[in-house]
């Protein structure tokens, strides 16, 4: 989908340039290090799988949207300071993950509790989590075996952004419904898109 692919990078530069980039230096100035931002930001990631858990869903937004926004400063932070290295790139992956899974954990958790029950939405959350990790997963081998594997729609920053919306106007289910229907998909394309790839280059 190159025609999403160009909107999405040229939104990504246009967070850059007003937000990310003064938000980093700020975060620098107070003392914080790519790696203290990375664990910051995964911890009130968790913190909003605990909220949502307890089916407190505006908290677990408003908590979403402040883990996510750490998230997207360590990188700003590593790269005014020089300290982008490989280890930070997979110490920020790897907590990416834990942060995501936090959130789907917790309202797995709620729908599986005695008093909110609902069977067909608990299975939602495991399915939105399964397709969230494929979709990165494919990315991740796709750049090992020398390939881009940025194809699809359902990336990080989509998921965040419907889930941290369908959590403010506390309708938990909506997001369920849409990532566990967009994930899988969006790995699938990713995967197709890839494979065509490869065969391109064999």
């Amino acid at each position: 989908m190159p025609s999403l692919q160009t909107a999405r990078y040229a939104l990504r530069g246009k967070i850059a340039r007003w937000f990310e980039e003064p938000a980093s230096a700020a975060l620098d100035k107070i003392g914080f290090t790519p790696n203290l931002a990375t664990f910051t930001g995964t911890a009130i990631g968790v913190g909003a799988g605990a909220a949502a858990a307890d089916g407190r869903w505006v908290l677990a937004g408003i908590l979403v949207i402040v883990g996510s926004t750490f998230d997207m400063l360590d990188g700003g932070i590593a790269r005014r300071t020089g300290q982008v290295s490989k280890r930070g790139a997979l110490l920020d992956s790897v907590m990416d993950r834990v942060a995501e899974g936090a959130v789907l954990l917790g309202l797995l958790i709620y729908y599986t509790r005695a008093d909110s029950f609902d069977q067909t939405l608990a299975l939602l959350a495991f399915i939105a989590f399964a397709g969230s990790m494929m979709v990165s997963y494919v990315r991740a081998r796709a750049e090992g075996l020398g390939m881009k594997g940025t194809a699809g729609f359902a990336t990080r920053p989509e998921r965040v952004v419907v889930m941290s919306v369908v959590l403010l106007i506390g309708q938990p289910d909506w997001g369920l419904w849409i990532l566990a229907i967009a994930t899988p998909l969006s790995a699938l394309y990713r995967f197709w898109a890839e494979w065509r790839s490869a065969g391109q280059l064999d």
